[in-house]
C-alpha cells in the first residue's frame, strides 16, 4: 500500500516507503538496475536493510529478484498492464457495490472531501495551470480509495492497493489525462456514490479504466513498452 512517508517511521519501514514510492511515481524506471552500494548512500540505509526491502518489494512485484545478479525494477509490457488494469476491475467493481451498501454520512463526507481535493487539480490541469502531477495521482489515488473504503474487508482494500499502486506507475509513466472524459467519470462516480447507485459506478469506473488503457497504449507507453521488452 503507498502510504504518505513520515519522519517518525523507523528507519528501514522509511526506506522501504521512500523506495516504493521511487518506483511507482518513476523515479526508479522499468528496468533499472538497483544497485545496492550506491542506493544505500541515496537511502540512508544499510546494504542488509536495502536487500531485504528489495525482497519484499518483489514479493508484491514492484522489484524483480535475478539471484546473484540483483535486483531491477520491474519490466513494463503492454500484458501487464493490461492484467493489472484488469485485477483492478475485478476488485473495485465488488467493493464498489459493497461501500455504497454499507457507506453511512461519515463515509460520504470523506468521499466529498476527497473528490474536492481531486476535482480542484484537474481543473488546473485542463486549464494549462501549473500542477504537481506527482500530487494528482495522489489525490486520484484517494479518491477512488474513498469510494470503497466502507466495504468492510480490510483484506480486500489492501489487496486493491496492491493493484491500484501498480497500475499507477503504469499511469505515470504513460502521463494518462484525458481531460473532461477524465474529470467527468470522476463527477460522475461522486454522484454515484452519493446516490448510492453502485451499478452505474461500476459501469462508469469500467469505462474509466479501459478507456485510460487505451490512450496509454496509444501513447507514450506504447514507445517505452517496446522498448523495455
Amino acid at each position: 500500500m503507498l502510504d504518505y512517508v513520515t519522519d517518525n517511521l523507523p528507519l528501514g519501514e522509511k526506506a522501504y516507503r521512500t523506495i516504493k514510492a521511487d518506483v511507482i511515481f518513476g523515479r526508479l524506471t522499468p528496468g533499472q538496475r538497483l544497485t545496492l552500494d550506491r542506493m544505500k548512500e541515496a537511502y540512508g540505509t544499510s546494504v542488509s536493510t536495502l536487500r531485504e526491502i528489495f525482497s519484499r518489494l518483489s514479493a508484491e512485484g514492484f522489484v524483480v529478484a535475478e539471484g546473484s545478479r540483483g535486483f531491477q525494477v520491474m519490466p513494463i509490457s503492454e500484458t501487464n498492464l493490461r492484467e493489472v488494469a484488469a485485477m483492478r476491475q475485478l476488485l473495485e467493481r465488488h467493493a464498489l457495490r459493497e461501500s455504497f451498501e454499507a457507506g453511512d454520512i461519515e463515509w460520504e463526507a470523506h468521499v466529498v472531501a476527497a473528490h474536492h481535493r481531486l476535482d480542484s487539480m484537474e481543473r488546473r490541469i485542463a486549464g494549462g495551470m501549473p500542477a504537481d502531477m506527482e500530487l494528482w495521482k495522489r489525490y486520484d489515488r484517494a479518491f477512488h480509495h474513498a469510494l470503497i473504503s466502507a466495504c468492510g474487508s480490510r483484506v480486500l482494500l489492501e489487496t486493491h492497493a496492491t493493484v491500484y499502486d501498480k497500475y499507477l506507475r503504469y499511469q505515470m509513466i504513460g502521463a494518462a489525462f484525458r481531460g473532461d472524459a477524465t474529470a467527468g467519470e470522476h463527477r460522475r462516480l461522486l454522484e454515484c456514490a452519493l446516490a448510492r447507485d453502485w451499478q452505474s459506478a461500476q459501469t462508469t469506473l469500467v469505462t474509466h479504466v479501459q478507456d485510460c488503457v487505451k490512450d496509454m497504449l496509444a501513447g507514450k507507453l506504447k514507445e517505452i513498452g517496446q522498448s523495455a521488452q
